[in-house]
C-alpha cells in the first residue's frame, strides 16, 4: 500500500504505518482487530499502538473492552510538514555558515547527461521572475512543464542559427532569474564522448544567454 510507504518515508515503522491505516480503515476497533486487518502478529500490536498514541495519530477510547480510534490525518500532516520545514530552516543555516554563496564570477564545470539534466530541472523549478532556454528539444518540453506558474518563460530553437557546439555534439543554453545559467553540450547518438557544460552567476554570461535567447526566437527557425 503507498500510504504505508510514504507514513514509513515520515518516520514511523513499518508496524505503525500498518496498524494506522488500518485504524482509518476501521475507524475504531480492539487491538485484534487492528492486528488482522493490518497483518500485524498479535504480540507486537499493543506497543504499536502505544507508539502510534505518543505520536498523536491514535487514541484510546473504551477500557472494557479496550479500542482504539485514528486521529486526524490532517492534523499529523500539517505537524509533519512544519517539522521538515523548520528543519530545512536549520539546514539552510547551517550551511550558510559552513559556505557563502558562490562568488558571481565562479564557474563550474559539469560532467555527465544525468548530472546536468538535474541541475537544469532544480534551476527551472526554483525559479521565480523568468527562464530562458534554447536547444534541445526533449530537455526543453521537460522544463517547460517544470516551469512554475507565473514565471516569465522564454524558449527558442537554436535551429538556423550559428553553431555554439562541436560536430556530434547538441547545445542547450539555460538561464534562470537573472542569477544562475546553464550552458551544456549534449552528445548525439552515436558519436563520443560525455555530456559537459559549465554552470555559472557570472551576470554577464546569464545576461549573453538572455540575449542570444531572445535573438534565437526572433529568427524564423527559431520561434516557438
Amino acid at each position: 500500500m503507498s500510504a504505508v510507504i510514504h507514513l514509513q518515508a515520515l518516520g514511523l515503522t513499518e508496524y505503525e504505518a500498518r496498524a494506522y491505516t488500518a485504524l482509518l480503515a476501521l475507524g475504531r476497533a480492539v487491538p485484534a482487530r487492528v492486528a488482522r486487518q493490518a497483518g500485524i502478529p498479535r504480540p507486537k500490536i499493543y506497543e504499536t499502538l502505544e507508539r502510534l498514541e505518543g505520536r498523536g495519530l491514535a487514541a484510546r477510547v473504551g477500557q472494557n473492552p479496550l479500542e482504539y480510534a485514528p486521529l486526524s490525518a490532517r492534523e499529523y500532516l500539517a505537524r509533519a510538514r512544519r517539522s521538515f520545514d523548520d528543519r530545512l530552516g536549520a539546514l539552510d543555516r547551517d550551511l550558510s555558515r559552513l559556505a557563502p554563496d558562490p562568488a558571481p564570477e565562479a564557474v563550474y564545470h559539469l560532467y555527465g547527461e544525468a548530472a546536468i539534466r538535474s541541475l537544469c530541472e532544480d534551476l527551472t523549478l526554483n525559479a521565480r521572475r523568468s527562464v530562458y532556454m534554447a536547444g534541445d528539444l526533449p530537455l526543453g518540453e521537460r522544463l517547460e512543464r517544470l516551469t512554475p506558474r507565473g514565471v516569465d518563460l522564454h524558449r527558442a530553437s537554436l535551429v538556423g542559427l550559428p553553431a555554439i557546439a562541436a560536430e556530434g555534439q547538441r547545445a542547450f543554453l539555460l538561464a534562470r532569474d537573472g542569477e544562475a545559467a546553464v550552458i551544456a553540450h549534449f552528445i548525439e547518438e552515436g558519436a563520443s564522448g560525455e555530456a559537459h557544460g559549465v554552470h555559472t552567476h557570472n551576470p554577464v554570461v546569464i545576461h549573453l544567454i538572455e540575449g542570444y535567447v531572445q535573438l534565437a526566437a526572433q529568427h524564423p527557425a527559431g520561434s516557438r
